[in-house]
């Protein structure tokens, strides 16, 4: 038992970050000045070489550690909100309804209509009170489910960016009260999302009745959305898309390996393109990007995107490209002194900074770049400082195993000793 409680008692020692252990720098030139707050865009470079999240990722400032934050441009603020409408009803032969809209600023809306193949008109107003008060015209808008047509389905209305905390909805024939059961939004965010492409291609395999985009995708890069860009035939579309993922098997893996993983969905959508006049109502809509949901994945990935075009001829595609969110990297820069990012270290776990809890972007903020990245001049592997237990696990079985057969040698002896009942 002394033994068991001896490797059980091993302590982990963190790993602390040395310049000498990573093994990518890249400089980075700022400018002569004052003391100011600095950013810099990283790219898809530190995320392959990095590990997972950037965990590695240190900022070093004559040698010296730089406490940082990483930023992701413009994220959404929130959650999609799901809001009831007030006051539903039939007036004059419309459909009319009010909705208390959240705190900030909006621009998409959904309303949520439970029909299938219809074209209405919507006739929207906002005002900062729920009535009694001047409306302002927001604008007609076109909502439709074209479903027999094979053209898809949008009740998404694109409205002017505003604020108003109640709108207020005219919906023509022929939906009905009972086909209203409330609307969607999300705030808008504070600034305009900012992307970076991750990979491209325009090069499409034709299998049956599907369009098929492949893409190989680096350890540690995150997907936030794909972009298609249609050429102009056909003028208009609306196909369903499935985008499935699997790990790149190793290097020496052979063709044909039974061991390698299957494909698996990780999401799906609807591409649509529709300029055109129906039943008198004019259709102004696109929608040619998916977002993703966040993937996780610390090794290389193999990426699939299907397009189903049914009977139809396959949708002209320049090119589908992946895209991340971009990401800066900020900090507070000194008057002088040399810094450089170092990364490639996977010892290291995820630092933590005050400065990233208290860090608040200034209006000011200078932007600089990053150098090529170039391998550590310095680096040197780091030693093993895993516990004995890791870098020996065969020791603690054969601990185990005999803790095992000396109990159960105890037990037997024990049971022989032990006098029998007469």
């Amino acid at each position: 038992m002394k033994i068991f409680h001896a490797f059980l008692l091993l302590v982990v020692v963190s790993a602390s970050p040395e310049i000498r252990y990573f093994r990518y720098e890249r400089p980075v030139q700022i400018p002569a000045q004052q003391s100011l707050q600095t950013c810099m865009v990283l790219d898809a470079t530190e995320f392959t070489h990095s590990a997972p999240r950037l965990a590695d990722l240190r900022l070093y400032r004559d040698e010296h550690e730089t406490p940082y934050v990483v930023r992701i441009a413009a994220p959404l603020q929130g959650e999609e909100k799901s809001i009831a409408p007030l006051n539903l009803g039939l007036r004059g032969g419309e459909v009319v309804f009010d909705v208390a809209m959240p705190d900030g600023r909006y621009s998409d809306v959904a309303i949520n209509v439970d029909a299938q193949n219809f074209i209405a008109a919507v006739l929207v107003s906002g005002s900062q009170v729920e009535s009694g008060s001047p409306e302002t015209k927001l604008g007609s808008f076109t909502i439709f489910d074209l479903t027999n047509q094979k053209l898809g389905r949008s009740t998404v209305l694109h409205l002017p960016e505003s604020d108003f905390r109640y709108l207020h909805f005219h919906i023509s024939k022929p939906l009905i009260p009972e086909n209203i059961s409330g609307l969607s939004t999300m705030r808008l965010a504070a600034s305009t999302p900012k992307y970076i492409g991750v990979a491209e291609s325009s090069r499409a395999q034709q299998k049956g009745h599907s369009s098929i985009f492949e893409f190989t995708v680096p350890a540690n890069v995150p997907v936030d959305r794909i972009v298609f860009n249609p050429g102009d035939a056909p003028a208009n579309f609306s196909r369903n898309v499935s985008i499935s993922m699997a790990t790149m098997p190793p290097v020496s893996s052979q063709a044909g390996d039974e061991n390698q993983p299957s494909p698996r969905q990780i999401s799906s959508g609807n591409l649509l393109r529709l300029h055109t006049v129906r039943d008198g109502h004019r259709i102004d809509e696109e929608r040619l990007t998916l977002d993703m949901p966040e993937s996780g994945f610390n090794i290389p990935t193999s990426w699939k995107i299907t397009i189903d075009n049914g009977d139809d001829a396959p949708v002209e595609l320049k090119s589908v490209r992946l895209e991340m969110l971009e990401r800066d990297l900020c900090f507070e820069a000194a008057a002088s002194g040399q810094y450089a990012l170092f990364y490639g270290d996977p010892a290291l776990t995820a630092p933590r900074y005050d400065y990233a809890s208290l860090f608040t972007l200034q209006a000011d903020v200078s932007l600089v770049a990053a150098a090529p990245e170039q391998q550590n001049p310095k680096y040197e592997p780091r030693p093993d400082e895993r516990p004995f237990t890791e870098k020996h696990p065969i020791l603690l079985w054969a601990a185990l195993i005999l803790v095992i057969v000396l109990l159960g040698g105890i037990a037997l002896r024990t049971a022989k000793q032990t006098p029998q009942p007469k």
